[in-house]
């Protein structure tokens, strides 16, 4: 009887605290919106490349400020946030502006279980933007920069009995300052979207032994059938060792040690090779122990798989994945939510899109000038598709021309600017380096912020050579790195050529369709051309998809359709923003997307 009645009275405060939350404004929302549980906000572990059978969430509603940059912690609290959705979002409960002038806090309680005692906390942020400090219990334990990168405290030290006070600032100066920042601006129109401040991905705990696993980097070479895992390792001694096991489903492939900090080389054989059509993953148990002990135990999972150019028959120099010509070919995925700007609504949503591109006909997506939670490489690996990566852009730009090789002064940037590029595309290629469906590097996108552009292009192919590089999508162009990267719109068109590099269409199309009911605003929607209904947008999408087939055979081994859902103002999406309707006709753009894919073999 006491059970039922504790139970009736965590449904009522359950219930209490839904009905305190709900959504603000009255934008367009996803059918996920309404699937929300205050209680239970996207609850699946964050990081599966890297993965640990014990966590805690920390996602929900926590307390909120907004107050001058500067100003001193609040006494008070403004009101509820719903995190981990950013707080000029519908989703977050709060969608107010926030900007350059002002900070927002942020503050909850939580109770670290007593089965974790003696182990090590570690209090990781999937992303915040853009510059985060955190306290526990009152103490300043630490800061980061950058809004795009997941970062980590060991938060043991500050621990009390009871429960612990959790306390986050975070200042995000949009446009007005030089830090990566992709579409946001403080005043959202046409191609520019709202701003998005503060905690975006899921923030979580998990215990650790001080002897335990930072990180994980592997490198497949399947010309040599091998695959090296790079194990960094917190606290080791000399004489700990790292096992490795390899797994196909429940049988083991191969399993290895070496002592801990050394670098660990398997041999796969008879390897499954990944790719679009044959997602294969194998599966990975490391383990790290001390005189004998198991101190950590993490799960995730590799691919094999190459991304490679070479010169064919024709003298073309094309793509190839392993070691096969392969045509890339994809749409432009903004990755914005009219509910949770940057942050989907729920892990299906999330996955939902790349479904849909798949659907379409696809084998590629470019994440555009974004970056994504882990989970949604997890599944573009898991599903199969390949990545182009952003580097999201920032500062300004200058002597933007897309028709010709750059011929004027690159952009300037001041050295704090420069070493903010730095540090945070740095960061990015680390968090994303063992993703096997990232294909393809993008540092700069249509000038924006393009700076050094020979130098950043050489230090990105040198950091990570196992992949290619694009070093200016729609200009500057300038001759390096392993692509040249035309934008025409809307109708594909090969202006340039490169007989010493790889050639793509990186932005193409644009095909725009306002429907009503499924608009963030009325009036204004812009698209690079506008018709009436889905069968006239779909005739304009297979007339430009039979002009590239013809580009395939003269030159071009990749292409970019803009783009994957309609954004804010931009109605030019195959799905509308809310993605309820698919605006072309699905079964017609596979046939011909397939074509155009399989024209490098006719």
């Amino acid at each position: 009887m006491k059970k039922n009645k504790l139970l009736v009275v965590l449904l009522l405060v359950a219930a209490s605290v839904s009905a305190q939350w709900k959504p603000a404004g009255d934008k367009i929302k996803t059918k996920w919106a309404s699937q929300l549980d205050v209680n239970n906000v996207l609850p699946e572990y964050p990081r599966p490349i890297m993965q640990r059978d014990t966590w805690q969430n920390l996602n929900g509603l926590w307390e909120y400020s907004i107050l001058n940059k500067g100003a001193a912690a609040p006494t008070a609290y403004d009101g509820e946030i719903l995190v981990p959705f950013p707080v000029e979002s519908s989703l977050s409960g709060v969608m107010k502006e926030v900007g350059a002038a002002k900070e927002v806090w942020y503050n909850r309680e939580f109770t670290v279980p007593s089965s974790w005692k003696n182990k090590e906390i570690l209090l990781h942020f999937g992303a915040v933007d853009w510059e985060t400090e955190v306290w526990i219990n009152g103490v300043k334990i630490g800061s980061h920069t950058g809004g795009f990168t997941p970062f980590t405290f060991d938060i043991s030290p500050f621990l009390k009995s009871g429960k612990q006070e959790l306390t986050v600032k975070v200042w995000d100066p949009t446009n007005d300052g030089p830090q990566p920042r992709g579409k946001q601006v403080k005043k959202p129109d046409g191609i520019w979207y709202t701003p998005v401040t503060g905690i975006w991905q899921t923030v979580w705990l998990e215990p650790v032994q001080a002897k335990h696993i930072e990180d994980v980097r592997t490198t497949a070479d399947i010309d040599k059938s091998t695959v090296t895992f790079d194990v960094a390792s917190a606290d080791f001694s000399y004489g700990d060792v790292v096992e490795v096991t390899v797994l196909d489903g429940n049988k083991t492939i191969a399993t290895a040690k070496a002592a801990a900090g050394e670098q660990l080389m398997i041999t796969i054989p008879d390897a499954k090779l990944w790719s679009p059509e044959s997602p294969f993953l194998y599966d990975t148990k490391i383990e790290l122990s001390a005189n004998g002990k198991p101190q950590d135990v993490i799960k995730g999972y590799f691919a094999m798989r190459k991304i490679s150019k070479k010169r064919d028959d024709k003298g073309i120099v094309r793509m190839q994945l392993n070691n096969k010509d392969y045509f890339q070919f994809g749409s432009l995925d903004q990755g914005w939510w009219p509910d949770g700007l940057y942050t989907a609504p729920t892990d299906e949503a999330l996955k939902y899109d790349i479904i849909k591109t798949k659907d379409y006909g696809y084998n590629m997506i470019r994440k555009h000038v974004k970056v994504e939670p882990a989970r949604w490489y997890t599944h573009c690996d898991r599903l199969g598709i390949l990545v182009w990566q952003d580097m999201p852009n920032g500062d300004d730009s200058r002597d933007w021309q897309n028709q010709n090789y750059h011929k004027g002064n690159e952009f300037e940037r001041s050295a704090k600017s420069e070493a903010i590029y730095r540090k945070e595309w740095k960061e990015i290629m680390d968090y994303l380096y063992s993703y096997p469906s990232i294909v393809i590097w993008v540092p700069f996108n249509e000038s924006w912020g393009q700076f050094k552009t020979v130098e950043i292009t050489d230090w990105t192919n040198e950091y990570d050579p196992s992949r290619l590089v694009n070093s200016a999508s729609g200009g500057n162009f300038f001759q390096t790195g392993d692509i040249l990267d035309l934008h025409h719109y809307p109708a594909p068109k090969m202006y340039l050529y490169d007989a010493n590099r790889v050639n793509v269409i990186g932005e193409y199309g644009g095909i725009g369709l306002p429907l009503e009911g499924h608009l963030w605003k009325t009036g204004n929607n812009w698209g690079y051309v506008k018709f009436n209904n889905s069968k006239e947008v779909t005739d304009e999408y297979v007339a430009y998809a039979e002009k590239l087939k013809e580009l395939v055979s003269a030159g071009f081994s990749g292409a970019i359709y803009t783009q994957t859902t309609d954004v804010e103002g931009e109605v030019n999406g195959l799905m509308t923003y809310d993605r309820d309707i698919d605006k072309l006709d699905v079964k017609r753009v596979n046939k011909i997307n397939s074509e155009v894919i399989h024209e490098l073999h006719n």
